[in-house]
């Protein structure tokens, strides 16, 4: 949530991201929205987190880990966990209009991929929704 609010400080949808190991809980990685500050399409807060969890293990492959994020991962960064061959993703609240572990697309359960991941929703759901909606309220206000 912290991640998430830094997101906002800059204009940038309130998303954070955290990457972590499975078995210590040692985080590796925490980032936030950065598309709206470095004027990059690719710069959610799950990419940015995979790719420095990534950096500090010293490979892609991110087998061990787990992406915990306040909203549904888009097509881009669900495909980016999946490629990354992460254990469990967990988010907070879905996204109706983009989400792709269970909203509109199923990508960590298609069998036609090469990986398959746990998924886990509804972590923090309420407290994720109220961010979101007070930062559109805001923004449209």
């Amino acid at each position: 949530m912290d991640e998430a609010r830094r997101a906002a400080t800059h204009g940038d949808v309130p998303v954070g991201a955290v990457v972590a190991r499975d078995a210590d809980g040692a985080v590796l990685a925490a980032r936030h929205n950065e598309r709206e500050a470095v004027h990059d399409p690719t710069a959610h807060a799950e990419i940015l987190a995979l790719r420095d969890a990534a950096h500090a293990v010293g490979t892609w492959r991110l087998g061990g880990c787990v992406l915990v994020v306040t909203v549904e991962p888009c097509p881009m960064c669900a495909g980016a966990a999946v490629a990354a061959r992460l254990d469990l993703v967990a988010f907070g609240t879905p996204d109706p209009k983009a989400g792709a572990l269970g909203s509109l697309y199923q990508l960590g359960a298609d069998p036609r991929l090469n990986h398959e991941l746990v998924v886990v929703d509804g972590l923090r759901a309420h407290e994720c929704a109220t961010l979101l909606t007070e930062f559109f309220d805001a923004r449209r206000g």
